[in-house]
């Protein structure tokens, strides 16, 4: 300033000066003086300070929600969970599962020490219950669910038996009493099992009929088994779907049809220039009689087949032939519903070229059929009608190790390890070479496309034959994931790009975010510990012995926090 208090730089001289340097240094400067502080508050230097320092490509807009580019530069950078707070260590060996409930008071976490552990969730996180499993043979526990009022949790387990054994089972735990309720089979052990209701929940069954032909049952179970009256079932058969080339159903999930209309954060398929031939749509709406209903999802497999010479097929391909012959005819297909009215989508990992997950089903399930009520066998279905057809299938061309949903249900997020491009299948004991880089794919389960571009960070290691599920999680702004580098990894839904790694000693298998605040995340890792953390804004607020300016904190946390 002169004499007079005029500054001796015009303003744009200021901004030109101020382009030229970073984030930090910007928001010292204008701490200098008056002039300078509403320069360095300027909406056009920090768009560009955003794109240059998050490094987005120019063309994504800012996000709808947003309301200036200072405040979306401070939010991505001071609200991500990247602070570690806290380490818990009252596992005993790996930690492969972490769940919370709904009101985000508890979660719990599965383990190879076979415990389930349930937490209280406060400033400094608590141990509550822990249930240990192996007195009902259990080998360790791999998953839990809370149903939607957090009065019951669903914990899946493996059993124990020989190394290629794939039973496991599902154990109804009450949150009030900590008692057990129920149990019940679950073939293959990696199904899972999820909450359908309240009061149900869904397990799996798996029936061989061939060297590589089998199906697949899923059921609907009463979490409560103790029933007054034979007549009330507490188990009714939901589905039997056909499984060709040594596949089968596992990681199953529910998405409640009733969110898609009121996204929390819209994703633009078009403009982004999603593959719209990476969908299958089974179903149809015409009024003229499938010719084909049962193998549609094999069409593919079909095509491959008889495309290729084959003067003597082999045995495999065969008995593959043989089991699309049978499905022909017998085969129910999908029920017509509105999917506003109620309805729900069951979604699980398949496959139909060879038995490593690289297919995603879709099968809608209808209001009447969410209940044990009715039917205890499908013998409601026609005596012909031997399996269920699909709504949907989607081809990731790639091996699925991890699936989650957004909070509004309408987006799946899936981690995936592409095979080469171009890679064919001739044994489906054999599968392709999957990549070390590991693909999160977006999907759209309202219009059943692929959206966004994949987001890329976070690697695996294992072949196929040893390759295992890494779960990931996602909030109203990000979604996170495990991975085997050690890392777990949170990206931004709107940008696509990672904003932080999470250390852990060994391989990230879990990762979730608080439901009601997605600025606390917590991860499991083969270290055996679960790890906490929270946004540098969160742990300033709970530090901070007294208010502070707004502009300081964020400064000073900015220069000494560099990612």
């Amino acid at each position: 300033m002169d004499e007079g208090g005029t500054p001796l730089l015009p303003d744009s001289l200021v901004y030109q000066i101020f382009l030229n340097l970073g984030p930090a240094d910007v928001l010292a400067a204008g701490l200098v003086c008056h002039q300078w502080q509403a320069v360095s508050r300027d909406e056009f230097l920090w768009r560009e300070q955003f794109y240059r320092y998050y490094q987005v490509a120019r063309n994504v807009p800012r996000h709808p929600a947003a309301t200036s580019w200072y405040e979306e530069f401070r939010r991505l950078y001071d609200t991500v969970p990247c602070v570690e707070v806290q380490t818990l260590k009252e596992h005993t060996d790996q930690v492969l599962h972490l769940s919370f409930s709904h009101s985000g008071y508890q979660f719990a976490s599965c383990s190879k020490d076979c415990t389930v552990k349930i937490w209280n969730n406060d400033l400094t996180i608590s141990l509550l219950h822990s249930a240990d499993m192996r007195p009902y043979n259990w080998s360790y526990t791999q998953f839990s669910q809370f149903n939607q009022d957090d009065s019951l949790l669903l914990a899946s387990g493996v059993f124990l038996g020989p190394h290629n054994s794939s039973s496991g089972e599902i154990a109804v735990i009450s949150l009030d009493t900590f008692a057990l309720l129920s149990r019940v089979r679950n073939k293959p052990y990696d199904v899972f099992g999820c909450w359908l209701t309240d009061t149900s929940l869904i397990s799996g069954n798996l029936h061989r009929i061939g060297d590589t032909t089998s199906c697949s049952v899923l059921w609907l179970n009463n979490a409560f088994q103790d029933v007054e009256s034979e007549n009330v079932n507490v188990v009714k058969r939901l589905f039997k779907i056909q499984n060709l080339n040594a596949s089968t159903i596992r990681t199953v999930m529910v998405a409640d049809c009733s969110r898609f209309d009121s996204p929390e954060l819209l994703l633009d398929a078009g403009a982004l220039g999603a593959d719209p031939g990476c969908v299958f749509d089974l179903s149809s709406d015409s009024e003229e009689p499938a010719v084909d209903p049962g193998p549609a999802r094999t069409k593919g497999l079909r095509r491959l087949l008889e495309g290729r010479a084959q003067p003597q097929p082999s045995e495999c391909a065969l008995e593959t032939k043989a089991a699309e012959l049978l499905a022909q005819g017998h085969t129910k297909p999908p029920e017509r519903g509105s999917a506003a009215a109620g309805s729900k989508l069951l979604i699980f990992t398949t496959g139909c070229f060879t038995y490593s997950p690289h297919q995603i089903g879709i099968k809608q399930i209808l209001p009447h059929q969410m209940t044990t009520a009715g039917p205890v066998l499908g013998e409601g279905r026609g005596s012909d009608a031997f399996f269920d057809a699909l709504d949907h299938v989607i081809d990731v061309h790639g091996h699925i190790i991890g699936m989650g949903l957004s909070p509004d249900n309408r987006y799946l997020y899936v981690n995936s390890r592409a095979w080469p491009s171009g890679s064919v299948v001739a044994d489906p004991m054999q599968p392709p070479p999957i990549a070390e880089e590991i693909d999160l794919l977006v999907f759209d389960l309202k219009t059943m496309r692929e959206v966004k571009r994949a987001l890329r960070a976070h690697r695996a290691y294992t072949p196929n034959d040893e390759c295992f599920f890494i779960f990931l999680d996602v909030s109203r702004d990000f979604v996170a994931s495990g991975a085997e580098d050690r890392h777990g990894y949170i990206w931004d839904r709107h940008y696509n790009i990672c904003l932080a790694k999470l250390r852990h000693q060994d391989v990230v298998n879990s990762v979730v975010f608080s439901p009601q605040e997605q600025e606390l995340l917590l991860t499991a890792s083969d270290d055996a510990t679960i790890k906490a953390w929270r946004s540098p804004r969160t742990v300033r607020v709970c530090q901070a012995p007294r208010p502070r300016p707004r502009l300081r904190p964020f400064f000073s946390w900015f220069a000494s926090q560099r990612r």
